[in-house]
Parts: structure tokens; sequence; C-alpha cells
């Protein structure tokens, strides 16, 4: 009986003490002029109706809802601002002005993007300001030499891995174009990666070759979103691209390391390979083997191209951007075959 009434006396202290100084510790606001069943109110309301009857009692807030001090510095009068603004938000159907739209905590703007002719822009995965016209005009032809044996060895490798793509594909292009697109992402993410943590490390600036890897590596990536829109892959195509994509990350990241010069040889024989595949797809095209559909939209915004345009038209732009990866690719093994690093050369930004 004693226990009991010692137990029950400490619960009743336990409920005053909370009673007095939770507002004041657990909220950034000073509540000298408000009464405690008002802050207990104010704290019903931050914690939910759960608070109502199981966490507030006599004006005690119970411990199980303490956390949103923890979560926040904001003054209690601010986070019951919020919480009714967000209840009236969302009894209003997501947004002021009727639309739906992701309510922020932290206050992060979201500004409505617009064309040149004023309507609105609707894809998230890259803005207006990034969207070029491809440059036609680009030599298709050009062709690297291999000279020595690193050369030889990065020639041959991307030749070998043509055999077993010609025979899982045949003349499926569509297809061919996705499976080559999952694979092209991956070095300029990888060589972008490596550069960064080399400037950490060492201090120094990438002479723009971070950014111009990484462009590259975005490029290749709305290829793939581009021919998503075109070609639907079969299951065993998708698990292939998982185990491609795992295996040659780990391979081009290890190649990156050993030798940088060898990786870019590597990119820039394989972007030879991509404009001789995108020259037979436009043959399967123009033979009518392959519709020439109308181009998918975010084709048309990507590249700034004509609204009736057509697959034939996206294929051709994505055949130059391939041909620019080349040109960057080759370029920066020759900067490492002259015994230079990257950074003693302009990276060429915005090469397209």
């Amino acid at each position: 009986m004693a226990m009991m009434m010692m137990t029950r006396g400490a619960s009743r202290a336990a409920r005053s003490v909370i009673t007095v100084v939770g507002p004041r510790y657990f909220s950034g606001v000073t509540l000298a002029n408000e009464t405690t069943a008002t802050a207990a109110a104010a704290w019903s309301k931050v914690l939910g109706a759960g608070a109502g009857a199981g966490n507030v009692r006599g004006g005690a807030v119970g411990f199980g809802k303490f956390p949103v001090r923890y979560k926040s510095t904001a003054t209690l009068s601010e986070v019951v601002e919020k919480v009714e603004k967000e209840e009236k938000t969302a009894a209003d159907g997501g947004s002021d002005g009727g639309e739906k739209g992701a309510v922020s905590y932290w206050g992060v703007p979201q500004k409505k993007i617009t064309k040149e002719d004023g309507t609105e822009w609707k894809w998230s995965c890259f803005m207006p300001w990034e969207t070029y016209q491809a440059d036609l005009s680009i030599d298709l032809g050009k062709h690297h030499q291999p000279k020595n044996l690193l050369d030889k060895l990065a020639y041959w490798t991307v030749k070998s891995l043509r055999f077993p793509t010609d025979v899982f594909f045949q003349r499926r292009y569509g297809c061919r174009a996705m499976m080559l697109e999952t694979v092209a992402a991956v070095p300029g993410m990888v060589g972008g990666m490596l550069l960064h943590c080399k400037s950490l490390r060492r201090f120094e600036h990438s002479g723009g070759w971070i950014r111009a890897l990484l462009e590259e590596a975005e490029n290749e990536r709305m290829h793939l979103m581009t021919f998503m829109e075109v070609v639907k892959p079969r299951w065993y195509e998708r698990a292939l691209v998982i185990t491609v994509q795992g295996v040659f990350f780990n391979a081009y990241f290890l190649a990156y390391i050993l030798s940088p010069k060898l990786a870019h040889r590597i990119v820039g024989y394989l972007e030879e390979e991509a404009i001789h595949s995108y020259t037979e797809f436009l043959k399967e095209i123009d033979n009518g083997n392959i519709e020439n559909v109308p181009a998918p939209a975010i084709a048309i915004d990507y590249w700034r191209m004509p609204a009736n345009s057509t697959l034939r038209d996206v294929v051709t732009v994505i055949r130059a951007d391939e041909a620019h990866h080349r040109d960057v690719n080759h370029f920066a093994s020759d900067i490492h075959f002259q015994g230079r690093q990257l950074n003693e050369a302009p990276a060429p930004l915005g090469y397209h």
C-alpha cells in the first residue's frame, strides 16, 4: 500500500512539473503571459488529436510526444500557426490555388517554370536553360587510329563487346539503343565522381572536367529517358540491364583508377560504335523496317526540336551527341598520353 501511494505521488509530482516546465523547455517561446491551460491547449493542437485524451490531462503533456522539440527550433506559436495552415491547405485540396502541391516545412520554394512562349514547363528532370539544339554539322566519320598498346587494348575491348550485343539484339535497334544508353551514362558519372574526390584530396580545381563529365552522363541519361517513350523493354532485357550495369560500373571504376587514359580511350571507341549503331538505326527507319513515329514530347523540348519532329530526327540528334562525346573522351585520353593532368587543359563545357 505504501509503495502504491509513493508511486501515485511521484506520478502527480511528475505531471505537475511537466505542466509548468513543459511549454518553457520544449518550446522556443516564453509563456510568461500565457496560462497553463492555454499552453496545454496549444501543445495539444501541435501534437495532434491523439494528445487530447491520452497525452494531455489536466494541462499536462504526455511524454510520448515531446520529440516535437527536437524536430524544430521554431517557437510554439510558429508551429501552431503552421499546423493550422497545413490543415487548411489539406481541406482546400492541396494548395491555396486549388492545385496539388507538396507542402514543405522548410519553406523550399516551388517556382512555376515557363517556356519562352509563356506556356508552363512540364518537366522536372531538366529545366529550359539546360536544353539546346544539337550540332548536326559534326564529322561523324572521325576515328582514332590505335597507336600503342593501351590504344589497341581499348579498341579490341570495345570490339569484343560488340559481338554479343549483335547476337542478342540482332536488328532490334530500339532495344539496342536502350541498352547502349544504360551503359553509356556510366563512364561520365564514374569519371566525374573520381575527379571530384581527387579535387578534394589535393585541394585543387578540376579545370571544369568534373562538370563536363557529369554533363555527359546526364546527356546520356536523357537519351535513355527518350527511348523509354518509344521502346518498352521486356523483363529479361531489364534483368540484363541490371547485370551489365553492375559489371560495367565496377570494371570502369577500377580501370579509371588504374589508368584514366585507358578508361577515356575505351569510352571514345564506345562512342564510335554508338555512332555506327545509330547510323544503322536510321537505315532501318529509311527502309521502312522501323516505323517513323512522332518524336516524344520530352525529346522535342530537350533538343528544341520542331513540334512535327519524328523518330528519325531524334535518332539523328542523339547520334550527333555521341559524336561529341567521342571527341571529348579521345581528347581527355590524349591529354593523359601527353603526360599532363586534365585540369591543365580547359574542359569543353557545353560541347554539344
